[in-house]
């Protein structure tokens, strides 16, 4: 399993990770950090002046995912991750990579009171000249406090919070050590979707509320926006998947089998497959029965009605050309083939 100890700079994640290593049993340290200064010395210097992070680039959040894999598979027991995730779309696609590899996270938020993480930004030592630290480690530090303060929100509900600011770093991860040996820190609760081996077919349901908004719903397990919907399992109908993913993953059964907007192939696109996605027209809900929507948690974080425009901010890129072709199928009445996103024939 990987224990991941997260929390905002200076908080003391890395320390209390070596610590923790010395006391649960078959641990080992992985600093994702290492994939970072990777990446600084692989990736073009064009590719790199386009993102102010490194966690901002798809291939580090890959790589921590894949090298957290390989570890845990050469080496076995837990892995000990220090490392800060204050955006939860990043932590959904992380840890849902995790759980796609069937590897249980216990996610840990030390959280000491600002006060005292300002103290420690502004008494510990850095390499380098007095005035480069304070430029280059410093100024960084305290510019995250009110992004990791707007984290707080989903943080403390998805990781086990410890108050570390009176502790010493032998008694945090003494207490992580605890927390893990009682299950207090609770394995993370995501779906665990497994990655595709081959083509897949995944179909979707567009639903729609009295101002003809469409329902999106927020999936834990990766990023962005989504619909309703899910793969076609072994000889299901797509049509019968849809309306299947929908009362499994909303509660509402629907009452006929929706109409086609439009087939859309996926090209493949490393790890994925690709294959065909097929959106059907779920018709219109009221608001009677829009407020008996229930979600699944570990699958689904919450959902929304949005206009075109809404849902193009909201939306991956891909998905979204795939929305936009099928609102205007729907108002034509007429199904479209999609390749990549674009109408043929």
């Amino acid at each position: 399993m990987i224990v991941w100890i997260n929390g905002t700079f200076s908080a003391g994640k890395t320390s209390t990770a070596r610590e923790l290593t010395g006391i649960l049993p078959d641990s080992t340290l992985f600093d994702p950090e290492l994939v970072g200064d990777a990446l600084r010395l692989l990736l073009p210097p064009k590719r790199l002046a386009e993102v102010t992070d490194y966690q901002d680039l798809p291939s580090w959040r890959r790589l921590v995912v894949d090298t957290a894999a390989a570890m845990l598979a050469e080496v076995g027991g837990v892995l000990v991750v220090p490392m800060t995730l204050l955006r939860q779309d990043y932590r959904d696609e992380i840890f849902g990579g995790l759980a796609a590899r069937r590897i249980p996270v216990r996610h840990v938020l030390l959280a000491p009171a600002e006060t005292i993480l300002r103290e420690r930004i502004a008494t510990r030592v850095e390499p380098g000249a007095p005035e480069d630290a304070d430029l280059r480690v410093r100024r960084w530090a305290y510019d995250h406090i009110p992004v990791y303060q707007e984290a707080l929100g989903w943080l403390t509900g998805d990781a086990h919070v410890i108050d570390n600011g009176l502790l010493t770093v032998r008694e945090t991860a003494e207490r992580i050590a605890e927390a893990v040996r009682s299950e207090t820190a609770r394995v993370c609760d995501i779906v665990q979707t497994p990655e595709p081996t081959r083509e897949t077919v995944a179909a979707g349901v567009l639903l729609f509320d009295e101002q003809d908004r469409v329902l999106l719903v927020d999936p834990t397990y990766k990023a962005g926006w989504e619909f309703p919907g899910g793969v076609v399992e072994t000889g299901e109908a797509p049509a019968r998947a849809a309306v299947r993913e929908v009362a499994e993953e909303l509660g509402l059964v629907l009452d006929r089998t929706p109409g086609l907007l439009v087939i859309d192939w996926e090209r493949p696109q490393h790890p994925g497959y690709g294959g065909l996605r097929l959106l059907f027209d779920g018709g219109h809900l009221s608001d009677e029965a829009a407020a008996r929507l229930r979600l699944p948690g570990p699958e689904l974080r919450a959902w929304r009605f949005a206009t075109e425009a809404e849902a193009a901010e909201l939306l991956p890129q891909h998905r979204y050309e795939r929305l936009r072709w099928a609102l205007r199928a729907r108002e034509r009445a007429r199904p479209l083939y999609l390749e990549a996103g674009v109408p043929t024939g």
